[in-house]
């Protein structure tokens, strides 16, 4: 949701109670006393409802994308509410109340193919736009992913968050796949939400772990051999996206994780094993929320400089404790990560006499991770 300023801020964290995002609230809150006064309304279509804007009090309301009668918005307008109107032919909603869902950024894949999705017209935007210099597109992709963010904290209060971080080149059909699936089955099982950059590869494989968690061990079996007949989303997007939703059709309502993948991206697609996905167009807030919000720990998998970045940009606020306590840090693959790409040696020289030090450590292997998280979160 848009920032405001301090004296108009709703009351209670982040306006729990005063945010609307449904017609059935919308309506509840039109009933009450007092009725719409200091409220925010987001992303409703209120086309049917000009008799109770007419006669509501909206004072300090403010009214984020809702379609209403342009009598309706004169006259909410003239009792002192803020109204940001929709943005006509945007292939995104920047006022949206909640996260996207695979069937969203992938509706009319089964057709037309990923080139006609949500997903990929809201790339093309972002590609024609983003060095533009063009203020409202600025303003437009700003305004999107702080609702987004405002999304994401409603969803994940109070949950136990553990971030898996790998790269995106990992295959399906791989042991390492299998062995990142199998460890977000394991966090998933253990009452963990499982949350990922939302990608590809070691992303995928980590969200599909958590997606198939309700169910038998042999569905995981089952479903990585699926998969293993579209390994990559090159050259086709169009047939890895297709052959993920059809293992959810044969798994229909499995576990929830989240994914928070980005358009700054745009050539890796988000994966559909996350039943919650807020995606970004500005990277920077993406990687930073994802890390800031993984408050039960962190397992790194082997990966490229994006996974490097990723070590440190989350060791940093546990070395100068600007977040609280050190959330727990599982390295995975000792010889990627001290042979290959060094990061071990560096970030174990970094915790040396620092609280952070009882809660960073280095495994051989996938499956010792669940085990080495909890072991470090007691410490």
């Amino acid at each position: 949701m848009a920032t405001l300023p301090p004296a108009h801020r709703p009351p209670g964290p982040r306006g729990h109670g005063r945010e609307i995002h449904t017609l059935a609230e919308f309506d509840a809150a039109a009933a009450r006393p007092g009725s719409l006064t200091g409220h925010r309304i987001q992303s409703i279509d209120l086309t049917g409802r000009t008799f109770t804007l007419l006669t509501a009090v909206t004072t300090e309301a403010v009214f984020l994308g809702c379609r209403m009668e342009p009598e309706a918005a004169a006259k909410v307008r003239a009792d002192g509410a803020l109204v940001f109107p929709p943005v006509p032919e945007l292939p995104f909603d920047p006022y949206r109340a909640r996260l996207y869902t695979p069937e969203e950024l992938y509706e009319g894949i089964t057709d037309a193919g990923y080139g006609g999705t949500p997903d990929a017209r809201a790339y093309a935007w972002f590609g024609r736009t983003r060095a533009d210099g063009d203020i409202l597109s600025s303003m437009l992709r700003s305004l999107h992913d702080d609702a987004v963010s405002d999304a994401l904290d409603e969803l994940l209060d109070g949950a136990r968050v553990v971030g898996v971080m790998g790269g995106h080149a990992m295959g399906r059909g791989t042991e390492a796949y299998a062995g990142a699936a199998r460890l977000g089955r394991s966090l998933a099982r253990a009452g963990l939400t499982v949350a990922t950059g939302g990608g590809p590869g070691a992303m995928e494989a980590a969200n599909l772990g958590a997606y198939l968690a309700p169910f038998e061990d042999a569905a995981l079996t089952s479903a990585l051999d699926l998969l293993a007949r579209a390994p990559s989303f090159t050259p086709s997007v169009t047939d890895w996206a297709r052959a993920a939703f059809a293992v959810r059709d044969l798994w229909p309502h499995g576990g929830d994780s989240v994914g928070i993948p980005t358009w700054f991206y745009g050539h890796e697609p988000p994966n559909p094993f996350a039943d919650h996905i807020a995606k970004y167009f500005a990277n920077a807030i993406r990687e930073d929320g994802l890390l800031a919000r993984s408050t039960a720990g962190i397992v790194f998998l082997p990966g490229a400089a994006g996974t490097v970045q990723e070590v440190f940009d989350n060791a940093t606020p546990n070395y100068y404790g600007s977040r609280g306590d050190p959330t727990p840090m599982v390295l995975v693959n000792r010889a990627h990560w001290t042979e290959h790409l060094p990061a071990w040696p560096l970030l174990e020289a970094l915790a040396a006499g620092r609280p952070m030090a009882a809660r960073i450590t280095l495994v051989d292997s996938i499956d010792e991770a669940p085990d080495a998280l909890e072991r470090l979160a007691k410490a």
